[in-house]
């Protein structure tokens, strides 16, 4: 009997070794993902449309060097009264490098009583952020920051 399951074992050990041979584990291989800065005006065109974005109002607070990318505080403030008469609906945070360019969206009205909101963020590499506020009135406000990331996010090395 314990020869039939050293025998079974040594069929899966085969099995397994002619997946490897045909390229069958090479799926299990992470790639960086080919993110780019156009991949992110996509991304701010599909959330705002045609709109014009004026900067200013719109402050991010990231540090300017981050060590690891792969949780960075960021907090987003907006100059707004946040009054029934004129309040920003929703903040949006995207990036030009992560696999995923739009980071959060938050939605707020004028009982919020506050424009201003902190997470954390993953950066896959050094790269601008930016930030977009969406007025009730229709506009929208941006404020962006570089920051460099000496160990990035969102990637991982290839398996051998």
């Amino acid at each position: 009997m314990a020869h039939e399951n050293r025998h079974s074992r040594r069929d899966v050990l085969r099995a397994a070794g002619a997946l490897a041979g045909c390229g069958g584990l090479t799926l299990l291989a992470i790639r960086p993902a080919a993110a780019t800065p156009a991949m992110m005006q996509d991304a701010v065109r599909s959330v705002i449309g045609e709109a014009t974005i004026t900067k200013g109002k719109v402050k991010l607070d990231l540090p300017p060097i981050v060590e690891n990318g792969n949780s960075v505080p960021c907090t987003v403030s907006v100059d707004s009264a946040m009054t029934a008469a004129g309040y920003v609906k929703a903040i949006h945070i995207f990036n030009e490098k992560n696999p995923q360019p739009n980071v959060i969206s938050v939605r707020l009205g004028p009982r919020a009583g506050r424009a201003q909101f902190s997470t954390r963020i993953r950066l896959a590499d050094s790269q601008t952020v930016t930030a977009i506020a969406e007025f009730s009135d229709g506009t929208f406000w941006s404020g962006d920051i570089d920051v460099i990331v000496t160990l990035a996010a969102c990637i991982e090395e290839s398996i051998h």
